[in-house]
């Protein structure tokens, strides 16, 4: 185990420790939260959630597991995402209302930031695992944003939501990358876990006479062929990287719809 530079004492607090290591199923403290941050981005408030900082939302009582804190979208990404999916949503023809889902919760933090750009939304998220399930339930409770969070398979959950007439539907598609990204290669969307095709097509199917639009979030660099894939499953697309990290290391997303254009 790798340890941290003049602190012998402590293993080095980086994605690998989180994620796979013994804090992955590990509720965290301030401490373990704030060396994340500083170990693998020079930054000690890098795991922002909610509009706050981690002092702040831990003193709210919001806690994470380890692979939460890796996984969970944070708030300068979650903003940007919120903020563009909001200008499409806006293009929707006779959209009055939305309905916004988010597939793979996890945190709920980017489902909370597009709740606060697009107006008159409500949220619904799906989220498999039992303890996240659970953290973030108690998370999300205190927030200014209402947030529907279910325990289960989102695909196996969907015909359950009646969702009302003439609102149109907003998917956030962000299901775990897995071994789909390689550094050299890009993010292969085709190996996505499940498929994001595959996930495209399950939304598509439940609802065929609404009016979907699509935010998939996505790594810069893109494996070609799987994101041609993907595009010819929507009607339009459009492709936003941000430039938040150092070159090579940022986020985006594939905005995409399906019933309408733009």
């Amino acid at each position: 185990m790798e340890l941290r530079p003049g602190s012998p004492q402590q293993p080095l607090h980086d994605r690998a420790l989180l994620l796979h290591g013994p804090k992955r199923n590990k509720v965290l403290t301030l401490d373990e939260v704030q060396r994340y941050g500083s170990d693998s981005f020079s930054d000690p408030d890098y795991v922002q959630l909610y509009g706050m900082t981690p002092p702040e939302w831990y003193a709210r009582g919001v806690r994470l597991l380890g692979r939460t804190a890796v996984e969970c979208t944070r708030d300068s990404l979650a903003d940007r995402i919120g903020r563009d999916i909001a200008e499409a949503a806006s293009l929707m023809p006779t959209a009055a209302s939305f309905i916004v889902l988010d597939p793979f919760a996890g945190s709920c933090n980017t489902l909370y930031w597009v709740l606060r750009h697009v107006p008159r939304s409500r949220g619904i998220g799906f989220e498999m695992d039992l303890e996240v399930f659970e953290l973030t339930r108690k998370n999300v409770s205190g927030l200014d944003r209402t947030i529907e969070l279910n325990n289960g398979d989102y695909a196996s959950l969907l015909m359950r939501h009646d969702l009302p007439p003439g609102h149109a539907i907003v998917v956030f598609v962000a299901p775990p990358w897995g071994t789909a990204l390689d550094e050299d290669k890009g993010l292969d969307l085709r190996r996505t876990e499940p498929p994001i095709t595959q996930i495209v097509a399950l939304f598509a199917k439940t609802w065929p006479d609404r009016k979907l639009l699509f935010a998939i979030q996505v790594y810069e660099k893109v494996e070609p062929n799987s994101l041609e894939d993907l595009k010819a499953h929507l009607d339009w697309s459009r492709l936003k990287i941000y430039d938040l990290n150092s070159a090579g290391r940022n986020h985006g997303i594939l905005l995409g719809g399906k019933g309408w254009t733009c």
